[in-house]
This record gives structure tokens, C-alpha cells and sequence, in this order.
């Protein structure tokens, strides 16, 4: 059934929105660091009512688990950024302004309303049962009974007439519509001068004091930095450790050996050739008869001249895949063959013919030719085997008791490992140089993202408290501590000065070659009718040729009123580029739906009147984002960064 889930991306996204949207409002957790630790504090308000610190919290940890169920690889960290931590902010205000909307506006959605969209449209077809009544399996796979479903639907289609009328309604004007599509689809023809920093390298040689200054500059810190890392020790829960505790006894492993004794026999295969007098189930009973004669006629003769089988086979058998090879099938075993075909050969020992066999496909008479298989390996050559296996079992099912109770200690006694380790008798291992990107070419906890985020949460990197018990895997549980932590720090100019001149080389090198570029940008500008040496191309926004996004950018934006046209463009570390606009062409042929790019647009100005509506809302709900809530972005380890070894 989740295999068909996985088939139907577009509707379970839909479905994760009706999901998820309400748990942004209504459920919360521990807060962010560089706020403080009072779990009432208020990150905003809509229309007077206060959005939480706890609300926000689990709106992020909402956003991450989606985000892991369609990428379960994905690296925790790349959520760890104010950005991100900030849209999922304002996905809850968003959330908030929307409902005080609907409230306003009276805006509802009736049962007739409801029950119709559900049965007519076509994204919730596989939830519907045959009848038409809901499918509660369906749901219950999504966490959800009808009662909450519905309510989630009509909710959601309130939220959408809030802004969906003013989206759906706008008409882009023509002429916003042309002047928009040239701007991203024209052509222009242009030579380039570049002054590339690589050519400029060996006209730089920074002094000791240059270097010194430009390593102390503030704005250059973090470019020489030691990351911000850990010294932990964790301990693991899982079935190999669970094995070493489990102990079985002779008996019952010889036990388990006489109940499972089909396993360790070897199939038993026969080898058989066969005389095949075809004749279909439905043909004619006359036609039928006249077959099964022959066929016996044949197996006559096979008795006179046993020998003589194989010559009989390719002579008379009516089964073109085996008659050449004298009627041979190889070796096969049960459940290869029809019924009556399989029962008659494993009926005959070796060299044995059988009478006439009658099957589906017709009249046969077989010939086994040898046998294979059927050996049962004796106890002592399978001890070891059932002794694992039998210990994993045991240990699967003592899992979840002791996971529970592992889980509760580690909470329960959150300074030590120790208790844990003693109790379910585990290993107490440790690791250097974590950082949240985890240990490099590490496996099992140490790259999993969860376990890693959890060692750098706000109380375990604060103080330095046992993690939550994190399942990293299937019957796998993981807890963690920090019993040592560096902050992020700029390492010793001593240690760090031939990457601090490497660095400085580069900007000196991009400086000198953007003055260079600068000034020849006001000579073609004082004299534009001058052509630079290279010869011109035809770029355009589809096909930018070798223009990188600066200089391409720079080009395409230039007023096109008067050519030729001269621009400049600071290429950063690779250096500057002049380019001198030749012509401005047609849009580029290479588009080749124009009028879908045309909706396209009136669909991206629909969103704008409906951002700017939003943005009106938020407005008339009086909207406050708290000056606090915006330091809780930065990230955890800056408010740790405090906390020393």
C-alpha cells in the first residue's frame, strides 16, 4: 500500500499540508538558543493573539522531519541557518493571518461543499472506496481518521479563498507582458575584454605586515577558522548487543533444529526426458483419444527397447524445446512442472519410465535420469547457524522492552552513560572532532543526521546532557553526551599564513585587475564606436555562452535605446569584464512556447497581487515579529560558543 502512496506525490503533498499546517499552531517544543529559557516567551503576534516560542520550535522540527521522510539522507544541517529557521517562522504567521481571515471575512466551507469536491475530485479518487465512502484505510496510512480529515480539508479550502479569487483573476497587460519576455528571452550581440585575476598573480607580493592586517581584519575571520567541534561518548542499543546477554540451551537449539529440518534439507531435484504427444484440454475428446493411442503406442515401444528412448524423443515428441536433445529437460525441482507432470517424476527412481502421464498440454511419457539433493545437514554443521538465529530472535523480541526502558534512563539520569552501560551490559564508545556535519567517512550513528542534531541541541550542548535516545536504525538506538566542546575559533596566524597569503593574493590580484577594468570601462565609454579585439557572439538569458552571471546580468539589463552600449562588471575573485553591446536581436529562437511563457508570467504577477494582499493582511492583523525572536535565529553554537571545554 505505501509503495502506491509513493505513486501519488502530488496528492500526499496536498495531504501534508492539511496535515501539517494545523500542528504549526497548536503543539510546541524546546526552544531555540540565544532566547531566553522561559517556554511562554512570545515570538509574535496576529491580531492580538501570541504565537509561542514552543509553536515556532515545532514548526522547524515540522519542516526538518517532512524534508527527511522525502530525502532520508539529507544532512539536518542545511536547516540549521537563521534563513531557514526564519521561514519556518513565517510559515506559522502566515498560518495565523490567514485563519484571522477567514474569521473576518466569514469566510466558511459547507458540508454540501465539502462532500461534493470529495467526490468529484479526481487527486482524491484513491481515497474514495468503490461506493464512494471514504477509504479509512487509506487515511489511517496517513495518521488521519475521516472525522480529522475533513475537518483538515475544510479548513485548508477556507484558508484557499482567502487569496485564491485575487491569483486566479489577474490579467498581465500586453504590453508589461512583452517588455517582461524580452527582458528574459532577447538576444544581444556583444564583444567582451576580460582582466582575469589569474593574470595578474605574479604582480602581487604582499609583505608580512599586509598579511598580519588582512588575517585581523573582522571581515576575514571566519575564513580561518577551526570549526566549531565536539568530543562525545555514546552508547548504542541494538540486537548484537542485546545478543551477547541471551543464552539458549542445547536442547533448544536441537529443537529448533527438528522443526525447521525442511530448512536444512536440500531441495531434491530430478532430471528427466520426455516423449510429449500434444493435445490441449479443450480440443475434442475424439482428438484427445487418438493422442493418448499414440502416446501409448510409443511407450510400448519404449519398453521393448528402453535404450531407445532418446532416438523415440527427437523422432515422435511433439515438444519443440526439448525433442532435439532426445526429449532431456535438465534437472528441475517441485513446483516447476504441472502437477501431474511433477507427481509422476518425483514418483521414479532413476532410469525408471513411467506409463502414460496425462496433463494440460497433452500425453507424456517420462523418463527420470538421475537425482539430486534431499541431503539434510546434520546439527553440529548448523549449531552455530541456529544459534545465531535463534539469539537474534529472542533478542528482536526483548527489544522493545528494553528500548523503553533504555530511552526513560538515559532521561531519567541525563549526567552519565554509565547507568546505561551497566544495566543492559553495553560499550561505551567515544569519538573526537565531531562537528555538526558529523565525523567524515563515518557509518552508523556518527553519520546519522539525527543523532548528530540531537548532540548539538540546547541542552545537550549546554550542559552537556545525555541526548534523547535516537533510533539511527531499524531496532537501533542511540544516546549521546558531550564531554568536551570547542567553539569555532580563528586559528594561529602561524598556523594558518600561507592559506592567509593565498587569500590575500587573490583579493590584491582581483582589485588590480578591476582598476585595470574600471579604466578601460571609461575609455569605451568616452569613445563607445571603439571595437575591442574579440570577435562578437549572440547571448541571451537561454544560451549566455561563456558569460557568467555578473557579466551576463550586466548586459542583458543595459538600455537598449542607443548602441553600442558599454558596461562593466565586477567578476569577484576571477576578476572584470568590459563588454561593448553590438546589437539587440529578436527573442531567442530557442524558446519554443512562447505563449506558455506568456501564462507563465501573468501567473508569477498573480502571485505578486496575492503577496501584496498578504502583505495587506498582515497589516490590518497588525503583525509584530518580537526583537528577541530574531536573535533566535543565529544558530545554536553561537549562544554555546560561551560555554568553554
Amino acid at each position: 500500500m505505501f509503495d502506491f502512496f509513493r505513486k501519488h506525490t502530488r496528492i500526499l503533498q496536498f495531504l501534508l499540508v492539511l496535515v501539517i499546517f494545523p500542528s504549526f499552531v497548536f503543539v510546541g517544543i524546546q526552544g531555540y538558543s540565544g532566547f531566553n529559557n522561559d517556554q511562554n516567551a512570545i515570538v509574535a503576534t496576529v491580531d492580538g493573539r501570541k504565537i509561542t516560542r514552543p509553536e515556532w520550535d515545532n514548526a522547524q522540527r515540522d519542516q526538518i522531519e517532512r524534508a527527511r521522510r522525502q530525502m532520508p539522507n539529507l544532512d539536518a544541517k542545511v536547516f540549521d541557518t537563521p534563513e531557514m529557521k526564519r521561514q519556518s517562522l513565517d510559515a506559522v504567521v502566515r498560518e495565523r493571518v490567514m485563519l484571522a481571515a477567514v474569521d473576518k471575512l466569514h469566510l466558511v466551507t459547507t458540508d454540501d461543499r465539502l462532500t461534493r469536491l470529495f467526490a468529484t475530485d479526481p487527486q482524491f479518487a484513491f481515497l474514495r472506496n468503490p461506493d464512494g465512502s471514504v477509504n479509512k484505510e487509506a487515511l489511517a496510512a496517513q495518521g488521519m481518521s475521516s472525522e480529522v480529515f475533513a475537518q483538515r480539508l475544510r479548513q485548508d479550502l477556507s484558508l484557499r479563498q482567502v487569496v485564491v479569487g485575487l491569483g486566479g483573476s489577474v490579467i498581465a497587460p500586453v504590453s508589461a507582458t512583452a517588455s517582461a519576455l524580452d527582458a528574459m528571452f532577447q538576444q544581444r550581440e556583444v564583444q567582451v575584454q576580460r582582466f582575469a585575476t589569474k593574470d595578474m598573480l605574479d604582480k602581487v607580493n604582499p609583505t608580512d605586515a599586509d598579511i598580519e592586517k588582512f588575517y585581523k581584519d573582522p571581515a576575514n575571520a571566519k575564513q580561518f577558522e577551526a570549526p566549531e567541534q565536539a568530543g562525545i561518548e555514546y552508547v548504542v542499543l541494538d540486537l548484537a548487543a542485546l545478543k551477547g546477554g541471551v543464552t539458549v540451551s542445547d536442547k533448544d537449539l536441537r529443537d529448533y533444529y527438528a522443526t525447521n529440518e525442511k530448512r536444512y534439507t536440500s531441495p531434491e531435484e530430478r532430471r528427466a526426458s520426455h516423449i510429449l504427444i500434444k493435445a490441449e484440454k479443450d480440443a475434442p475428446a475424439a482428438d484427445r483419444a487418438k493422442a493418448k493411442a499414440k502416446a501409448e503406442a510409443l511407450l510400448t515401444e519404449v519398453k521393448k527397447n528402453p535404450a531407445a528412448f532418446a532416438d523415440l524423443a527427437r523422432k515422435n515428441s511433439e515438444d519443440p524445446g526439448s525433442a532435439e536433445k532426445g526429449g532431456d529437460l535438465d534437472f528441475f525441482g517441485r513446483g516447476a512442472m504441472v502437477k501431474q507432470f511433477e507427481d509422476a517424476a518425483f514418483g521414479l527412481k532413476p532410469d525408471e519410465t513411467s506409463g502414460v502421464v496425462e496433463s494440460d498440454f497433452g500425453f507424456h511419457i517420462i523418463k527420470v535420469t538421475a537425482v539430486r539433493g534431499g541431503e539434510k545437514r546434520p546439527f553440529d554443521s548448523v549449531r552455530a547457524e541456529i544459534e545465531n538465529e535463534v539469539k537474534t530472535q529472542l533478542a528482536q523480541k526483548r527489544f522493545s522492552e528494553v528500548a523503553v526502558e533504555f530511552t526513560n534512563m538515559v532521561y531519567e539520569q541525563p549526567d552519565s552513560l554509565k547507568p546505561a552501560v551497566d544495566k543492559f551490559k553495553l560499550e561505551l564508545r567515544t569519538a573526537q572532532n565531531v562537528t555538526r556535519s558529523g565525523v567524515p567517512g563515518a557509518a552508523g550513528a556518527l553519520a546519522n543526521p539525527k543523532f548528530i542534531e540531537a548532540l548539538f541541541g540546547n541542552d545537550a550542548l549546554r550542559n552537556k546532557r545525555n541526548t534523547e535516545a535516537v533510533e539511527v536504525a531499524p531496532s537501533t538506538m542511540v544516546s549521546g553526551r558531550i564531554v568536551k566542546y570547542e567553539a569555532a575559533h580563528q586559528l594561529p596566524l602561524a598556523d594558518v599564513k600561507a592559506r592567509v597569503r593565498e587569500r590575500l593574493v587573490t583579493v590584491q590580484a582581483a582589485a588590480m585587475a578591476r582598476k585595470l577594468g574600471e579604466a578601460r570601462l571609461a575609455e569605451l565609454r568616452a569613445a563607445p564606436a571603439t571595437a575591442l579585439a574579440d570577435a562578437a557572439q549572440t547571448v541571451s538569458r537561454v544560451q549566455p555562452k561563456d558569460l557568467n552571471g555578473p557579466l551576463l546580468d550586466a548586459v542583458l539589463k543595459a538600455p537598449a535605446a542607443t548602441v553600442p552600449a558599454i558596461v562593466g562588471a565586477d567578476l569577484g575573485d576571477a576578476g572584470y569584464a568590459v563588454a561593448r553591446i553590438v546589437k539587440v536581436l529578436g527573442r531567442d529562437p530557442m524558446v519554443a512556447d512562447a505563449s506558455r511563457a506568456q501564462t507563465q508570467y501573468a501567473q508569477a504577477w498573480g502571485d505578486a497581487e496575492s503577496q501584496a494582499y498578504y502583505a495587506a493582511l498582515k497589516t490590518r492583523f497588525k503583525v509584530e515579529i518580537k526583537p528577541g525572536a530574531l536573535v533566535a535565529v543565529e544558530p545554536a553554537a553561537n549562544a554555546a560558543s560561551g560555554s568553554g571545554k
